[in-house]
């Protein structure tokens, strides 16, 4: 009897400490990101689980906004960067914040591609060359949105023929889910009317310390990847697929992110840091690991698993502190890391790479997990 008692005090105590942490969360303000955008409303959504995550995600650019996760202690953090109401957003000088991305996410060289014997012609938005969907990408569109439950968004977009130079009508449905496994579940499918070209990603921006909270370069890093795509100073694949062994690229094993970040390596030189599409190894069951992050003070660790064949690591080089996000807070130097699942930069224009051509009859369909847990 008595360690029944016992038993029962210290559930009682358990859920007393989970429900004081979980009080440490501070929603956005819902109101904030109420507002007419290109004729249509804008929203926030909120998703929650049973182990006390929460996701707040805007119908804007289909924007994650907010991840609250506890660390090893219990003490919750808000994990990604964004801006603490729709203006923010709007009016932004880093506009990719927790966004999906698309028609292409990451880089077409100078802007333009053949398919089926016709070349299109793109908005060159950095630099010659064309990244993540143009001047006007999905991550600044409004998508139509439904809750479908407390755990699950969807959302929908036409994507009309020759929108930002890409042809062909695509309907696009993406599904985010915060799963009681502390899954963050990013899953997509498209349709075309026509052969057009796709590739969707995220762009969540992490920090484990919490959201402008210190450096990433502490964060340590695996990507299961033994090759990567090289790159000119344009940020633009060579072409080539290179080993990453005797290199700064190999993160094999887990390695501090800033441990060879400033190495006089040229690739490093061209994008300021990392900012690289790795080849990850694949298996022929559906989905694979790609890669895994540890911050070892909070003990917050995160896997992504993917279907796609390639991931892009990028450590927030062009953060340079002249944004200030949710709680003003600047955004500095190296203060954020992004893993977007991906085919390849430039498939389009290289036809060894795998292909990112969708054709009618076809549906695209990719798939990110982000898993969190616990490192003691």
């Amino acid at each position: 009897m008595k360690n029944k008692i016992l038993t029962i005090g210290f559930l009682f105590l358990s859920i007393t400490i989970m429900a004081q942490n979980i009080s440490q969360i501070k929603p956005l303000n819902s109101s904030d990101f109420e507002k007419g955008v290109d004729g249509k409303q804008v929203s926030l959504y909120t998703l929650k689980n049973n182990s006390g995550m929460v996701a707040e995600i805007t119908n804007y650019g289909g924007k994650v906004v907010s991840l609250w996760m506890a660390d090893k202690h219990g003490n919750y953090e808000d994990i990604v960067l964004g801006y603490s109401d729709i203006d923010g957003f709007l009016t932004a000088k880093e506009k990719y914040f927790g966004a999906l991305i698309g028609r292409y996410g990451n880089r077409i060289a100078k802007g333009k591609f053949t398919l089926a014997g016709n070349e299109y012609t793109l908005a060159t938005n950095n630099g010659e060359n064309h990244l993540h969907g143009g001047n006007k990408g999905y991550d600044a569109v409004v998508w139509d949105a439904k809750q479908i439950n407390d755990q699950t968004l969807e959302l929908s977009y036409l994507s009309k023929d020759m929108e930002a130079g890409y042809p062909g009508n695509l309907t696009i449905k993406v599904k985010y889910q915060l799963t009681d496994n502390n899954e963050l579940k990013t899953e997509y499918w498209a349709t075309t009317d026509k052969p057009t070209v796709v590739n969707l990603t995220h762009h969540s921006f992490f920090n484990f310390n919490g959201a402008g909270n210190g450096t990433i370069n502490n964060h340590f890093l695996q990507i299961n990847a033994p090759y990567y795509t090289p790159v000119d100073k344009g940020l633009i694949p060579t072409g080539a697929i290179a080993t990453v062994e005797n290199t700064p690229m190999d993160f094999r094993k887990l390695t501090a992110i800033g441990t060879r970040v400033d190495a006089n390596f040229q690739q490093l030189k061209y994008g300021l840091g990392y900012d690289h599409n790795f080849v990850l190894n694949q298996n022929m069951n559906g989905l694979n690991y790609a890669a895994k992050v540890v911050e070892s003070i909070s003990g917050r660790t995160m896997e992504v698993y993917t279907n796609e064949p390639g991931l892009q690591f990028y450590g927030g080089n062009f953060l340079d502190g002249s944004i200030k996000g949710k709680g003003n807070k600047a955004y500095k130097h190296r203060t954020a890391f992004c893993l977007e699942t991906q085919h390849f930069p430039d498939s389009p224009n290289q036809p060894h790479f795998p292909s990112t051509r969708l054709d009618p009859g076809e549906t695209y369909h990719s798939i990110c997990i982000y898993k969190f847990s616990i490192t003691k």
